[in-house]
């Protein structure tokens, strides 16, 4: 399975950080050593959510930070050229790159990509690309890509100074009235952060003045939708989403008291190392801080804190466990043929391990997959694709429970049964 002004809840936090004991601070500043060490394994395409992260950190290694912006600057955007040359819709990922080059307080009109003969910038790009989105709402009442895509393009415009188009912003306000912010079937507690955030900004920038009292209606929902997604244990929807929503929370006024037992969740998770993917700690770092997406608009990058000293790692080799587990993988066929297969895997192998080995076992299994800013996902299986173009993916699950991680980071720690399943979205 892709990761955005000073505002009231902002400035409530910066006056006086109340709760920024050094116990607090070890957490996040773990994290942020943990994702500038991710940039020292050059796998795949450099990460716009991890350089915007470290960007909104309190700490910085200015070098390192300095090094991924010029990653991002050839390869992701030799990437996205190649997407746009190819009519692909990539606004999730300009959306990002527009971001990340917004918090290094980067000049976007020095930003281009071609078409055909025409090289327009990157703003102009992703105002073409939103309109594209918005006009397929207009027939099919859901975006070209998703919703939470569709929030960040929104996002990355206003942060930007770029006026958002009242017809574009309408299209997410309605889909929040609608509550069409799904995964699925399921209600998408990411999808509504982002989309908070998108709008919060929009309605600090005074563009949206036709349509106030709706702009303020969807505001409410999501705070609404977010604070009832709030499990016991304080994290909002599970661990991997709690650090979106906490920041669309914050930028939109949420009071200090009404994040703290979620942000105490996410920093008892990071001390207890839930968090390895840097998709996941990109989103969760700028919550830990208090921070949202919304803060890059009035980042100056001046006087910045170059303290954050990386020791080296020494090498972890990691025997595998002795102990096998027994997996019962089930797929199930977008016309609901299921079959099942059975595998002995070592304790603690990763759902991508377990699946290459029954890949050897079993002639009839196998799968493809792709590379996406959360790592590999699965994108075929016995030979049926699961495309977003088709509005399908493959549902992941185990004995029944959805899993909340990819296939690169979901451990099998027990015996269990894991459903794969074709979906449509």
């Amino acid at each position: 399975m892709l990761s955005l002004v000073i505002i009231t809840g902002l400035l409530a936090f910066t006056s006086g950080k109340p709760c920024d004991t050094e116990a607090n601070r070890e957490p996040y500043l773990s994290l942020n050593k943990n994702l500038l060490h991710s940039l020292e394994t050059l796998e795949g395409l450099p990460n716009p959510s991890v350089h915007l992260a470290l960007r909104l950190s309190n700490y910085h290694n200015l070098a390192k930070e300095s090094e991924h912006l010029n990653r991002l600057k050839n390869f992701l955007h030799n990437d996205i050229q190649s997407s746009l040359s190819n009519s692909q819709s990539v606004v999730g990922l300009m959306a990002l790159y527009t971001l990340a080059l917004k918090s290094s307080c980067y000049d976007h009109n020095t930003i281009t990509f071609t078409v055909g003969e025409n090289s327009e910038t990157l703003l102009t790009h992703l105002k073409k690309q939103m309109e594209q989105e918005k006009e397929h709402i207009a027939f099919s009442h859901r975006p070209l890509t998703n919703y939470y895509q569709y929030s960040l393009g929104v996002l990355a415009l206003c942060v930007s100074g770029i006026r958002v188009n009242n017809h574009v912003s309408n299209k997410l306000i309605k889909a929040v009235e609608h509550e069409h912010l799904k995964q699925g079937d399921t209600e998408s507690t990411d999808t509504y952060a982002m989309a908070g955030m998108a709008l919060q900004c929009v309605k600090n920038a005074g563009s949206h003045v036709q349509n106030a009292a709706e702009l303020d209606t969807a505001l409410s929902k999501i705070k609404q939708k977010l604070l009832a997604s709030s499990r016991t244990d304080g994290h909002i929807g599970n661990e991997f989403s709690t650090g979106l929503a906490v920041q669309a929370l914050l930028a939109m006024g949420s009071p200090v008291a009404e994040c703290a037992a979620s942000m105490e969740a996410m920093r008892t998770s990071a001390r207890n190392n839930i968090y390895h993917n840097p998709m996941s700690i990109s989103q969760i770092l700028p919550a830990l801080q208090q921070k949202s997406y919304l803060a890059v608009e009035s980042m100056d990058c001046l006087n910045e804190s170059d303290t954050l000293v990386l020791e080296p790692i020494d090498p972890v080799v990691v025997l595998p466990s002795q102990t096998k587990v027994t997996v019962m993988v089930e797929v199930v066929t977008s016309s609901g043929a299921a079959a099942i297969y059975s595998v002995d895997v070592p304790k603690d192998s990763s759902l991508l391990d377990a699946l290459e080995l029954l890949k050897t076992r079993y002639v009839g299994f196998t799968f493809e997959t792709e590379s996406s800013l959360w790592g590999p996902f699965l994108s075929v299986v016995n030979g049926e694709q699961a495309r977003q173009s088709d509005r399908r993916y493959w549902h992941l699950s185990s004995d029944g429970s959805a899993l909340s991680q990819g296939i690169i980071d979901f451990k099998i720690e027990a015996a269990q049964k894991i459903t794969i399943k074709n979906t449509s979205y």
